[in-house]
């Protein structure tokens, strides 16, 4: 008998498998970033097939397989409903997402990411402007990669980095977006990936 895991998560991407089938990198909350398939999802009959789609937060139900996880069920959270609807801020989403899958790697939980990522996720969804949209992504870009580990201190950065993820940072980083996007730069190379 296989512990069943009870988390939410993100779906940052999926592609098919098979027949019928289809594999997910999805950010967890407790298990951190995972590789899950769901068997037979493309059916018509398929009751996770409109519940298991790309950029989704949902409750998720998992078993540890030998080389990857298998969703055993799914729920919408009617979080993040929103942000598929507008074409500019999924387009943010969308690239964030692949930073995640590039950047995480293995089973680690890390929940003051999955929470920053939440935060800021949800902030966009609400954005409107071109310009709101590019500090978000700037800022939720560096904490990111502030959480693992590749950002050090900076005294400009610190505020951008600690504060809560909440509007007022969205217009503070208007007259230091550029100095945030220089340090990202450096940090994204220094990875290597």
């Amino acid at each position: 008998m296989h512990h069943i895991h009870h988390t939410e998560g993100i779906i940052l991407g999926s592609k098919n498998s098979g027949e019928a089938g289809k594999y997910y990198f999805i950010f967890t909350r407790d298990l951190g970033m995972i590789y899950a398939s769901a068997q037979g999802v493309r059916k018509i009959s398929s009751k996770l097939r409109f519940v298991l789609q790309d950029f989704a937060y949902l409750k998720i139900d998992l078993v540890q397989g030998k080389d990857f996880w298998r969703i055993t069920t799914a729920e919408k959270t009617n979080i993040l409903e929103e942000i598929t609807k507008k074409s500019v801020n999924l387009k943010v989403f969308a690239s964030i997402a692949r930073l995640l899958r590039r950047l995480l790697a293995g089973v680690e939980p890390n929940r003051e990411l999955f929470i920053d990522l939440l935060d800021g996720l949800l902030l966009l969804e609400k954005t409107e402007t071109k310009e709101d949209l590019q500090n978000i992504e700037a800022i939720l870009v560096l904490r990111i990669i502030n959480n693992l580990g590749y950002i050090g201190s900076h005294d400009v950065l610190e505020n951008f980095i600690k504060s809560p993820f909440e509007k007022d940072l969205i217009f503070k980083a208007r007259k230091d977006r550029k100095i945030i996007l220089v340090e990202i730069n450096n940090a994204l190379k220094e990875t290597h990936l």
